[in-house]
C-alpha cells in the first residue's frame, strides 16, 4: 500500500478542479486504504448548462477522467457528492483533519428537523416520490444528490405532474429547480389542476410520437461484410451462440468494455438480424459532426441524457413495436476495470411492457484492446457468445435486469477470457 505521503494530494486535486467546473470544492484524502474524494458541485453551473444528470457529468468527466491517465495507486477509488461546503480551517484551506467525520456526518441519515409546507401540490409529490426513492423526502432534498432519482424516474415524474396538475415539465425547466420545495413551488403555481395520477410505463410506451424510423439495412449489411474478416483477423474474434437469437423481435444487451463494442457487434450479428437491427446510442458521443454521417447511414437512434429524456425512450420502443431488434447496452457506460457495471433497467421495462425476449450477450476482451483513454485498439482477442433469451413474462423491471447481469456475469466467471 502507497504512502500518503508518497502521493501529491493538491495536485490531484487541482487536476480535478481543471476538468470539470461542475466541481465547485474538492478533498481527496485517504479513507479505509484507499484514496476517496468528497465532491462540492457548483449547482449555479449545474443549472447554466442545464444539466439534470450532475453525478453522472462529474463522475465521467471529473473523477474518471482523471483516473485515466492516473498510475493505479493514484486513481480515485471512491467519492461522494456532499450538499455542504467542505470544513475550512481560518486561511481557507481545506481542514484535512476534519474530513473523516464531515464524511460520515453526510452519510447520517438527518430525519427531520425540517417544517414542511401543508399545501396540497407539496404533500401530492411527495407521496408520489415517495414511491420512487427509499431517501427520506424532505423540502430540501436535492432529487438526483438526496433522492437518487434517475433519467427514467424523471421520466415517470414529469409524466405525473403533467397528468396530475396540467403543468408541463420539461428537462431545461427542471435543470433550474431540482430541489423539491423549489419544483412544489413552480407547480403550485402554474397548475391547472389537482389529483393523483397512476403512471405506467405501457402508457408512456404506447403514446403517438412523430418519429421517423430510418430503416437503411444496406450501409451496415456492406459494413459487416468489409470489416469481419479485418476483426477476425487482427482481433480473433470468435462468435458463437447465433441460435440463441429468436426469429421474432428481441432486446439484444451485451456487455459494455470499449468503444469498440457496438462496431464489433454490428459486424458479429447474423446477417439475416443486422439488417432487422437498431442501435441505440448516446448523442453525446456520436452526435458529433464527424460520426453524424455514419450514424445517419446505420441504423442508430440516438438519446440525451439531460434532454428529451421521455421521446428518447419513445424513439427506443418503435423499432421493437415495428417487427426490429434493439441493441442496448444495459451498463450505460463503459467499464473502467472490465468489471460488469449495475445494468440500468431501461432495457427490462421495454422487454416488460413490449413483452419481448431479451438475449445477454456476452462482449468480452474490448477492454484489453482498447480501454478508455486508447485512441487506437491492440491486437488482443475478443469473444462475442449469445447467451439463451430469457423472456420477461411474470418478471418485475428489476427481476429481470439482475436475471440478464447474472447471466452474463455467470458466463464471464464460467469462461474467463482474462484472467
Amino acid at each position: 500500500m502507497n504512502s500518503p505521503n508518497n502521493i501529491d494530494i493538491p495536485r490531484i486535486e487541482q487536476t480535478i478542479l481543471k476538468l470539470s467546473k461542475l466541481v465547485k470544492e474538492v478533498a481527496v484524502f485517504m479513507h479505509q486504504g484507499q484514496l476517496f474524494a468528497l465532491i462540492y458541485p457548483d449547482l449555479e453551473e449545474a443549472k447554466k448548462q442545464k444539466l439534470i444528470r450532475i453525478e453522472n457529468e462529474i463522475r465521467w468527466y471529473a473523477v474518471e477522467l482523471y483516473n485515466l491517465k492516473a498510475k493505479n495507486h493514484q486513481k480515485i477509488k471512491g467519492y461522494q457528492i456532499v450538499r455542504s461546503p467542505l470544513p475550512k480551517q481560518n486561511n481557507g484551506e481545506i481542514s484535512r483533519a476534519e474530513l473523516e467525520l464531515f464524511l460520515k456526518e453526510q452519510r447520517s441519515k438527518k430525519i427531520g428537523g425540517e417544517s414542511e409546507p401543508e399545501d396540497g401540490v407539496y404533500q401530492t409529490v411527495k407521496k408520489f416520490l415517495s414511491t420512487r426513492t427509499t431517501e427520506p423526502v424532505l423540502p430540501s432534498s436535492h432529487l438526483e444528490f438526496d433522492l437518487h432519482l434517475d433519467s427514467l424516474n424523471y421520466i415517470e415524474l414529469f409524466t405525473f405532474i403533467e397528468q396530475s396538475f396540467g403543468v408541463t415539465v420539461d428537462e431545461t425547466c427542471f435543470s433550474q429547480m431540482m430541489v423539491l420545495h423549489e419544483l412544489s413551488r413552480y407547480v403550485r403555481e402554474k397548475k391547472q389542476k389537482q389529483a393523483f395520477a397512476d403512471i405506467d410505463w405501457s402508457s408512456i410506451l404506447h403514446e403517438k410520437i412523430d418519429f421517423d424510423l430510418h430503416v437503411s439495412p444496406v450501409p451496415v449489411m456492406i459494413y459487416k461484410t468489409l470489416f469481419l474478416p479485418l476483426y477476425k483477423l487482427y482481433f480473433s474474434l470468435r462468435i458463437s451462440g447465433d441460435e440463441n437469437i429468436p426469429k421474432a423481435p428481441c432486446i439484444i444487451a451485451p456487455s459494455h468494455q470499449s468503444m469498440l463494442d457496438g462496431f464489433i457487434l454490428a459486424a458479429a450479428l447474423p446477417y439475416n438480424v443486422l439488417k432487422h437491427t437498431f442501435f441505440l446510442a448516446f448523442e453525446m458521443v456520436f452526435g458529433t459532426k464527424i460520426m453524424s454521417p455514419v450514424i445517419r447511414n446505420s441504423q442508430t437512434i440516438l438519446i440525451n441524457v439531460n434532454k428529451d429524456l421521455k421521446a428518447s425512450v419513445q424513439k427506443s420502443a418503435v423499432p421493437l413495436k415495428r417487427g426490429q431488434n434493439l441493441v442496448v447496452f444495459p451498463e450505460g457506460a463503459r467499464s473502467r476495470d472490465r468489471e460488469l457495471l449495475e445494468f440500468k433497467r431501461f432495457f427490462a421495462i421495454l422487454s416488460v411492457e413490449l413483452n419481448i425476449p431479451v438475449v445477454p450477450t456476452v462482449l468480452d476482451g474490448t477492454f484489453e484492446s482498447m480501454p478508455a483513454g486508447r485512441l487506437f485498439p491492440r491486437p488482443s482477442p475478443v469473444v462475442v457468445k449469445y447467451l439463451a433469451p430469457i423472456y420477461p413474462e411474470g418478471l418485475s423491471y428489476d427481476e429481470l435486469t439482475e436475471k440478464v447481469r447474472e447471466a452474463i456475469a455467470t458466463e464471464m466467471r464460467r469462461h474467463p477470457l482474462h484472467g
